[in-house]
């Protein structure tokens, strides 16, 4: 067996991660304790009872955690090397946190505890990105003048597509479009004709005939879109992410609900080519999501992400395509993809990142706003909710625009907030719409404003 190296380091990383009792908590936790040179400290999470499930099914003994009720608790207990549990966050040691991992993802206790964290000297890698959305530019700023690390986090795919926009850029290649796949993929059964997305089933027998893309790219796209419409493809997360994306690298959305292709892997350079050449884009420099379509037993793209490049010498890309690389029909463009993201399982590689200065994430800009776009008539007094698994609100729909003079407001700071007035079907919520909103998250939205492009 071929294992892990001996630990990197002489003193072990000390991780205080929020929002303990989660998917994304779980994966981590069980991830480091295969890494001797990493421990979750300090797990914070108002739902204790859950967290001590969570150890207790992933093996740690009853003598191995302590719940803390204050700050000295919880330092006591990263001393005597137990893990602190704590339901309140004003409790974390900082002082015995060298990286937070922020996994709440939700935009008042989230920045908090990142401000704090920053302010106590404490590395932060963000896996909130509805955080990051609002706040990022300005933590990342903050994070700075402290000679500190803020961090998007591996196994998300916004992290996830910055390394691969590292890799893509650092050997050369112009790229055309970013993106990812949806979280849930179209599983199209041809003898049934039955599609399956997430246990949700419809029936789409006309998918049959349209398992390639012919020679009409934007009719085949058209007739796929139909056939599924009964499905929720979208969601709010995805263009969350997409608009963090833009954040790091300045890509902006071709229209903003992007476009969401229905679309198969080797399809993809064809489809986010320039309509000149056949595709889709009528930009270029943009950030989208596409679903992903795949017969029963065909490997998922795993909410994976890809990059659209320019190709070179004919030859050259004849060669990668014979190697199974996707290569364009015409040949002018060819999709670079990575088909997974693994949530907890790859953040080691940011907290190691932040600890020890290797990152090469570029400086974030508000290049884009995450925006919210009402889909029907709202009365004044309507209170705006994120709920469910995506992190939804009702009554809005998320898009992703240009920033404009800091009126426009961010989706996620519509959370806990109220109309002061009506606002008709169609139009984007702005700031002198609401009252109510979070003053720490909007403060830094507007400081990130304030540095420009």
């Amino acid at each position: 067996m071929i294992q892990s190296p001996a630990p990197r380091r002489t003193a072990v990383i000390r991780i205080a991660l929020t929002g303990a009792n989660g998917g994304y908590g779980r994966t981590l936790l069980d991830q480091l304790q295969r890494l001797p040179d990493m421990t979750a400290a300090q797990l914070v999470d108002p739902d204790v009872d859950g967290v001590v499930r969570m150890l207790t099914a992933l093996g740690v003994s009853e003598d191995g955690f302590v719940h803390a009720a204050s700050v000295a608790e919880a330092a006591a207990a990263v001393d005597a090397g137990k893990i602190a549990v704590i339901g309140d966050g004003a409790h974390i040691a900082w002082t015995h946190a060298d990286v937070l991992v922020e996994a709440t993802g939700r935009i008042e206790a989230g920045h908090a505890y990142a401000e704090a964290a920053l302010d106590s000297g404490t590395h932060v890698v963000m896996v909130s990105k509805e955080i990051e959305s609002v706040a990022g530019v300005a933590l990342s700023a903050r994070a700075r003048e402290r000679g500190l690390r803020y961090l998007p986090g591996d196994g998300d795919q916004p992290a996830n597509l910055l390394r691969l926009v590292e890799w893509v850029l650092g050997v050369g290649f112009d790229i055309v479009a970013l993106g990812k796949s949806g979280e849930y993929d179209l599983v199209f059964d041809p003898e049934t004709g039955i599609v399956n997305q997430n246990g949700v089933a419809v029936s789409a027998p006309a998918l049959a005939d349209l398992l390639s893309l012919g020679d009409d790219l934007p009719a085949t796209l058209a007739a796929r879109a139909a056939a599924v419409a009964d499905l929720k493809r979208a969601a709010a997360a995805d263009s969350c992410e997409m608009n963090v994306v833009s954040l790091y690298t300045g890509a902006v959305a071709d229209i903003e609900a992007m476009h969401y292709p229905v679309a198969r892997p080797d399809e993809l350079a064809d489809i986010y080519a320039e309509r000149a050449d056949g595709g889709i884009l009528a930009s270029t420099g943009v950030i989208d999501v596409f679903s992903m379509l795949r017969l029963p037993g065909e490997a998922s793209f795993a909410g994976g992400v890809f990059a659209i490049v320019r190709t070179g010498d004919d030859v050259t890309w004849d060669i990668l395509r014979g190697k199974g690389h996707v290569v364009s029909r015409n040949g002018r463009y060819a999709c670079i993809y990575w088909p997974y993201h693994f949530m907890g399982v790859e953040t080691p590689l940011t907290v190691a990142a932040a600890v020890d200065g290797t990152a090469a994430t570029p400086e974030p800009r508000q290049h884009t706003v995450l925006a919210a776009r009402t889909t029907a008539d709202l009365a004044a007094d309507t209170v705006f909710r994120v709920e469910g698994h995506h992190h939804e609100i009702s009554g809005v729909a998320p898009v992703i625009v240009a920033p404009d003079a800091g009126e426009v407001a961010p989706y996620y700071l519509l959370s806990g907030a109220r109309l002061r007035r009506d606002v008709a079907a169609g139009s984007l919520v702005t700031l002198a719409d609401l009252e109510g909103v979070p003053t720490g998250a909007l403060a830094a939205y507007r400081a990130g404003l304030a540095l420009g492009h």
